[in-house]
């Protein structure tokens, strides 16, 4: 599923839509729209100019003179502007672009367009997203503010960092990174991870997100080749261990991560 990096990659790819003039509006899925009519998008938008382009965690913000519109994309979601995929491919997604496949096209007056292209069906597009709903933009955020936030809850580290109401951004790739990078276990409980791997928490993430970026994506740790069946830790060289941990599958090295 695309995290924050790769929806961070479609902001920076989509700018060319700034300052492009809406005309029109097609929602042929209309199950793809949350919380709005496809005709009530078509009203509030067409005739409106593209201003900015914005990303709070996994959601993409299209700023216009008008409103602002929010795009999941899901596990299969793909960007498409002016017949080009802004990413080129997406690791879960389709390798093909099926026009049949696309759930919400904005037409602009000089000609061009923007598709959101999901063959499974499982991004959506908004009309002014609810941003409350979401924690910080983990991008941005540092140890006072992870602090605040493993302090409360009484959940296992993994799921509440996957919380996207706590923490908006991370998904199953970065955590498993994140939490190896610093050595904390995964099933550790949030209220009991120690002052110390707090601080390791907020020193490293930024950092790790930025470098992952510059490589390419979520599936560029570091130990992301060795997601499987008697896969090493490229720290210790102990075996990988596999676990379903917050509803998803998890990878980690209980030799140093505690």
């Amino acid at each position: 599923m695309p995290e924050l990096l790769e929806i961070e990659m479609y902001r920076r790819g989509a700018s060319r839509l700034v300052g492009r003039t809406i005309t029109s509006v097609e929602a042929p899925d209309d199950r793809y729209l949350k919380g709005v009519g496809p005709d009530a998008m078509a009203v509030a938008i067409t005739g409106a100019t593209v201003e900015s382009l914005g990303r709070v965690g996994k959601l993409m913000l299209v700023e216009t003179t008008v409103a602002t519109v929010g795009l999941r994309f899901g596990m299969t979601g793909i960007l498409v502007i002016d017949d080009e995929p802004v990413i080129a491919e997406l690791e879960y997604s389709s390798k093909r672009l099926d026009p049949d496949w696309n759930r919400f096209t904005v037409h602009f007056a000089d000609g061009g367009r923007m598709d959101m292209n999901d063959p499974r069906r499982l991004g959506s597009v908004e009309l002014e997203p609810d941003l409350t709903k979401l924690g910080p933009d983990a991008w941005s955020v540092g140890v006072d503010e992870l602090r605040s936030i493993f302090g409360r809850y009484k959940v296992v580290t993994k799921a509440l960092l996957l919380n996207q109401k706590r923490l908006a951004g991370l998904g199953n790739l970065l955590v498993d990174e994140l939490l190896w990078r610093t050595g904390i276990s995964p099933v550790r409980l949030a209220n009991e991870v120690t002052e110390g791997a707090i601080v390791a928490l907020g020193e490293e993430l930024n950092p790790m997100l930025d470098e992952l970026y510059a490589r390419g994506g979520s599936n560029f740790g570091d130990h992301f080749t060795e997601r499987h069946n008697e896969g090493r830790c490229p720290k210790d060289a102990s075996e990988m261990s596999h676990q379903t941990v917050g509803g998803r599958s998890t990878w980690w090295c209980r030799a140093h991560q505690l």
